[in-house]
């Protein structure tokens, strides 16, 4: 019974791994997210700050709201998510495309919480599609129906719960950190921008939680601690290209070589630490863009570009008199110069000791 079960699950692709849903499904799901809702939030800024007619008129109205080209591309999230779940866990295609359904319905009932849900129930889902897929001579409307009534049904048992839960630990997080802004600054600087390098999806965890503020703030300086630093770092040996690849690409890409050796991953940290505190106790440094933007460093310039949407959303209620040129300086500090001047210091201390040698860092780019 127990080979059948094996064998069944391996003929369905169906691998209940660390890898496959920590890894896999959680980085293809910030890609879902930033191709939605964060996208979205960049069109309406731009909209909005260049005075884009096209950007910022409506384009649709559907039940009574009205949105634009940034406000139908944000409204899409949920499917987009589930779809790109869908897509790492290798679902065929009447699965992939049941989950947009699973992926609204998961979003709406989760709430502010919603991507947290939608990531739950889109596994559950995706793997129940898989299971009855071509498994009967009416596939066309079997698959569809266990998928989305497996995906509806569980939404409807445990995403208001998932919500409620992601959003109480990520106000938890916010308070804690508006309250002790330098233990909680360096806390969650370091373990998001730790989270940015390893294979998993630091803008997924920061989106899940929704994590802004001060608390996003922080998460923003961790994770431009570890692009930029090991970007300038590693510039040695990778010149102009692991600059790019790593500064406003990832640091991701050092991963294999922290493995050999781990030492090399310490430079980074350490600057985390340094400048999370910074951001939260020195600049104030408020991240009030969409949660995603605050696990994705200088990513594209998403989490600057997130910060700057954040300021003038405050500027535009009146939250915030203006944008200050102290913010300014705060933001290059935190994002670029710090980063990249500490993490080059501790790199030559850590060379000269020799716990980084020639070609640790080298990137095969």
């Amino acid at each position: 019974m127990k080979d059948k079960l094996k064998a069944f699950l391996k003929k369905k692709d169906i691998e209940v791994s660390v890898k496959r849903y920590g890894i896999d499904a959680l980085g293809a799901m910030a890609q879902g997210l930033f191709c939605s809702l964060l996208i979205g939030t960049i069109l309406n800024t731009l909209g909005t700050q260049l005075h884009l007619g096209f950007l910022t008129d409506t384009v649709a109205t559907v039940s009574g709201v009205s949105y634009t080209v940034g406000g139908l591309a944000s409204a899409m999230s949920g499917p987009a998510m589930a779809v790109a779940i869908g897509y790492a866990l290798k679902c065929p295609p009447l699965v992939l495309f049941s989950l947009i359904t699973v992926g609204f319905a998961s979003n709406a009932l989760g709430g502010a919480g919603g991507p947290l849900a939608v990531y739950f129930v889109a596994i559950i889902a995706a793997e129940a599609g898989k299971m009855i897929s071509k498994e009967t001579k009416v596939d066309i409307l079997v698959t569809p129906l266990i998928t989305i009534g497996v995906g509806t049904g569980v939404a409807a048992l445990i995403a208001p719960a998932l919500g409620k839960a992601a959003m109480k630990i990520g106000e938890l997080i916010m308070l804690a950190t508006n309250l002790q802004p330098f233990l909680m600054g360096i806390a969650v600087s370091v373990l998001v921008g730790i989270a940015l390098t390893l294979p998993i999806s630091s803008a997924a965890i920061c989106a899940a939680f929704g994590l802004t503020g001060l608390a996003g703030g922080a998460a923003v300086a961790g994770c431009c601690a570890q692009m930029v630093g090991f970007a300038v770092m590693s510039f040695k040996e990778n010149r102009w290209g692991g600059l790019v690849s790593q500064g406003i690409g990832t640091s991701m890409l050092q991963m294999g070589n922290i493995i050999k050796n781990p030492r090399i991953w310490i430079a980074p940290i350490i600057t985390s630490a340094i400048t999370g505190p910074l951001a939260t106790c020195i600049f104030k440094l408020n991240m009030n863009g969409t949660a995603v933007s605050s696990g994705m460093g200088t990513c594209g310039l998403v989490g600057q570009i997130g910060v700057y949407t954040g300021w003038a959303a405050d500027v535009a209620s009146g939250a915030k008199s203006a944008i200050t040129a102290f913010d300014w300086l705060g933001l290059l500090l935190i994002c670029f110069i710090l980063p990249g001047l500490l993490t080059w210091l501790f790199g030559l201390f850590f060379r000269k000791i020799g716990w980084i040698k020639e070609n640790d860092l080298k990137l095969d780019l």
